[in-house]
């Protein structure tokens, strides 16, 4: 049995959160809701005004958990920093400008006055600037450039102060709302850059030595987390309540809002998962407090192919192997081989089943952790 609810014994979490950020907002849900005490959490929020503020508290020690970017993640990491990343959204910036201002393209930035939120190394700004470059267009440079916090660049455009911002991408929402334009939005500068499907630019972030610690803890808030996601990807009327906190008081805003956060959700995670696992026949949603997912059908029944078809079905990202670009040497000889080599991959995956993988474990001296007379655990 796999129980979304539990008896824990409650384990502190110290979570750094900008105050005008959508971890907030889902924070704020959790406590609503009472998810962290149904997973027995103590959330420990500290409220911060920037995103760099937060990476000097996780730096630092005084936070356990983040909301950071990739980029910063890894040119930690290329600095000695053990720093994990799991995904949050995919939901990116763009750069906004009023709806009637001469600016229509990237290359009409030159010589403008454009406001950064985030910082001289934030994700977006980097990205635009590699994107920009492959045009041969050094905008750093051609563009006199301002940096400062989301809330604040946000108000300092619609002033008219400033005549172009990249912006995180609830502050271009509220931007959207006040009669902005994008004039291009990250996710259309990332395949330029060679990205393929939608990339998580944002995640969790904790280091590694006290996510090894406290790896339970760390389950069961990412398990609360997705939870708050789901309720916020269904329910109209949560958006309603947390209208406040986002700031939004007309409903035609909130709108823009809910629909740009919607469609930033990781669309792979645990839970999507294993929906699509109860469509398939393969598993079984039992509600209630002590909830969770039993299988559908005997373990002898469902074949370990059954379920990678699945799971690669939520993959959004092109399959490289039917990219038209390439060589001969490509087309002709490396391609049929790796196509031959899942076809392999797959026939070997349909001959087992979960019986045998329990059959493997029980000769390996593995034991289940699962509920007498379950079927398995996660």
């Amino acid at each position: 049995m796999l129980s979304t609810g539990a008896a824990f014994a409650a384990d502190t979490i110290r979570i750094s959160a900008q105050k005008t950020g959508t971890l907030s907002w889902e924070l704020d849900v959790i406590r609503a809701h009472g998810l962290d005490r149904a997973h027995g959490l103590t959330l420990e929020v500290s409220t911060l005004a920037s995103p760099e503020a937060g990476k000097i508290a996780l730096r630092g020690g005084t936070a356990d958990i983040i909301v950071s970017d990739w980029l910063w993640v890894s040119r930690e990491r290329s600095l000695g920093a053990k720093l994990a990343f799991y995904p949050y959204s995919s939901a990116l910036g763009a750069v906004m400008a009023p709806d009637a201002s001469p600016i229509r393209t990237l290359a009409d930035l030159k010589g403008r006055k454009l406001a950064v939120a985030g910082g001289p190394i934030d994700k977006s700004w980097l990205l635009l600037q590699a994107a920009m470059q492959q045009d041969g267009i050094d905008l750093k440079n051609a563009a006199s450039i301002v940096y400062g916090t989301p809330a604040l660049l946000a108000e300092k455009a619609v002033q008219g102060e400033v005549d172009a911002t990249l912006n995180f991408w609830n502050f271009c929402a509220g931007l959207e709302a006040k009669g902005f334009r994008r004039v291009a939005g990250l996710d259309d500068i990332l395949p330029k850059l060679g990205a393929k499907g939608s990339t998580a630019m944002v995640g969790y972030v904790f280091d590694e030595a006290w996510a090894a610690k406290n790896t339970e803890a760390l389950a069961r808030f990412l398990a609360v987390t997705h939870e708050a996601k789901d309720i916020l990807a269904t329910s109209d009327q949560e958006w309603e309540r947390i209208a406040p906190l986002v700031g939004i008081s007309d409903a035609a805003t909130l709108k823009i809002y809910r629909d740009r956060y919607r469609e930033g959700i990781p669309r792979r995670y645990l839970e999507p998962v294993l929906q699509e696992l109860v469509r398939a026949g393969i598993l079984v949603g039992i509600r209630g407090p002590s909830g969770g997912y039993r299988l559908a059908r005997e373990r002898r029944r469902i074949s370990l192919g059954d379920i990678v078809r699945i799971v690669r079905g939520l993959e959004t990202g092109e399959d490289p192997i039917s990219d038209p670009a390439g060589s001969a040497l490509g087309h002709q000889v490396v391609r049929p081989l790796w196509l031959e080599l899942q076809q392999e991959t797959m026939q070997r995956l349909d001959g087992l089943t979960l019986e045998d993988l329990c059959a493997r474990a029980y000769r390996a001296g593995i034991e289940g952790r699962g509920v007498a007379g379950g079927d398995f655990e996660i």
